[in-house]
């Protein structure tokens, strides 16, 4: 195979035909209420292809061919992330949906005679489970991590709860206002969250005394003016930087020493697995977590095994009796436990 040139972060982009269609495709995104986040990753994104194409000395739309397209896309199935791995099937389907949705602006705007991205065949996308999700007991080791009678520690265990009690996004946590949050009838309010949609959800009395603490508390301590009364505040009174949150919980979890690793989209795995364990309706689980399609939230009834494993027990044949079951210090049952106890069966009773 020939060698495949690593990626890299798209450059600026040199004033190209494609270059200026970009920036009218993205302004007529940005026109359709499309969110900024969503502006910045087609730009990143298309920009990708931008460079690619440049490489070529292709600049012209007309230019772009179905073979040209299919050709970019043996070209990032086949590269190499600088850790030598490569992408996967959904950052490869996240790659090229821009492009199609570009394409199709402009064959309908009349800027190309005809779309050559319309039958551009996108990858499968993978259907993954939550890559680790934590039992209670482990949110609790996690959330003995913060020192709490520091002014940073107890901000800290603020987030923590408000994470794990409501599943929210990194994103909305950092920009939640101090009037969003109703500690009387505790709920927050998520304005302008994914998709721009705003939303309602329960504050648990648990989280909701702990953002008290840290709103009375730390919060005086952490502020600077003019106040922009941003909820949870960075060491220099700033709202938080999403990476910067990110590092911050991840800093947390390893302290606990659980043997897991994640962050904050981690808690909102956990939230929604331990409320579905509980008895949780899915339709709650979604509003819950702002999903417009039931069909993303029900991928916690896969990871949501207590029930499942109850059903079990309860009818499959294969099944210790309760009365019969080893006694041990472990956890679980392993195999020389399980056969110890058969033999026993068969001693007391050799017609077992």
């Amino acid at each position: 195979m020939a060698r495949v040139r690593k990626p890299r972060k798209p450059v600026e982009q040199p004033t190209t035909m494609l270059a200026l269609l970009m920036e009218k495709h993205l302004e007529n995104l940005r026109t359709k209420n499309y969110s900024e986040y969503t502006i910045k990753g087609r730009r990143v994104h298309i920009g990708f292809f931008l460079e690619w194409v440049a490489d070529r000395g292709i600049t012209e739309p007309v230019e772009v061919t179905r073979t040209v397209l299919e050709a970019y896309q043996r070209y990032i199935f086949h590269y190499r992330k600088k850790n030598g791995e490569p992408l996967g099937f959904n950052a490869q389907h996240d790659r090229l949906v821009p492009l199609r949705v570009w394409f199709r602006w402009m064959a309908r705007n009349h800027h190309i005679l005809h779309n050559p991205a319309s039958e551009l065949e996108l990858p499968r996308l993978a259907q993954r489970l939550p890559k680790a999700v934590l039992s209670a007991a482990e949110v609790e080791q996690i959330m003995l991590q913060t020192d709490i009678h520091d002014p940073l520690g107890l901000r800290d265990r603020a987030i923590l709860e408000t994470f794990y009690s409501t599943g929210i996004r990194r994103l909305e946590l950092s920009q939640l206002k101090l009037w969003d949050v109703d500690l009387e009838r505790c709920t927050l309010t998520i304005r302008m969250g994914k998709g721009k949609k705003d939303r309602m959800i329960p504050l648990g009395d648990r989280a909701g005394a702990w953002v008290r603490k840290y709103l009375e508390e730390s919060r005086p301590k952490l502020v600077s003016e003019p106040d922009d009364h941003f909820v949870f505040l960075s060491n220099g009174g700033e709202p938080f930087a999403l990476d910067y949150l990110t590092e911050l919980v991840s800093m947390y979890v390893k302290a606990a020493e659980i043997n897991k690793q994640g962050s904050c989209h981690m808690f909102r795995h956990t939230m929604a697995t331990l409320m579905l364990e509980g008895g949780a309706d899915t339709r709650f689980i979604q509003a819950m977590l702002g999903h417009a399609d039931l069909k993303t939230t029900q991928i916690y009834t896969h990871v949501a095994i207590r029930q499942l494993q109850e059903i079990h027990r309860a009818t499959h044949p294969a099944q210790l009796p309760k009365d019969r079951a080893v006694p041990t210090k472990r956890t679980s049952l392993d195999a020389a436990d399980v056969f110890a106890t058969l033999d026993a069966e068969v001693e007391e009773d050799p017609e077992a």
